[in-house]
């Protein structure tokens, strides 16, 4: 049998703001509602589940493999909304990308402090 990740939860204080934000950034359809969720659907079968959290919760960190139009894509609405972008995950380097793996990769933060980060080439250039 293989092993894949099918879905992840996504808690967030404004579930279909948080979900909203997560499909317009990545350029991917409006996301549907499923019990007391928002699905983002992404293309490889995985989606982001997104839920209401009234508690406190630790921001999470969630990568996205991309291709280059879609980092372009990506970028361009990051600069239009006039979000912080950093090439690293700690967020000391603002404004530049990182080419690991002879690839492009940057950071910015979503709703409720998620670090979000898009990579053109996997790590270890997989």
């Amino acid at each position: 049998m293989s092993i894949a990740l099918n879905h992840t939860i996504v808690h967030a204080s404004d579930r279909d703001a948080t979900a909203t934000f997560l499909a317009e950034m990545l350029g991917l359809p409006e996301p549907q509602e499923y019990g007391p969720f928002r699905v983002v659907e992404l293309a490889n079968g995985v989606s982001l589940d997104v839920m209401a959290d009234r508690g406190t919760f630790q921001p999470q960190h969630y990568a996205f493999l991309v291709g280059e139009d879609d980092f372009d894509a990506i970028l361009a609405r990051i600069e239009e909304r006039s979000l912080a972008h950093w090439a690293d995950p700690a967020h000391q380097q603002e404004g530049r990308i990182n080419h690991h793996d002879g690839g492009r990769g940057l950071y910015w933060e979503g709703p409720d402090g998620h670090n979000l980060e898009i990579i053109t080439v996997p790590y270890g250039g997989f």
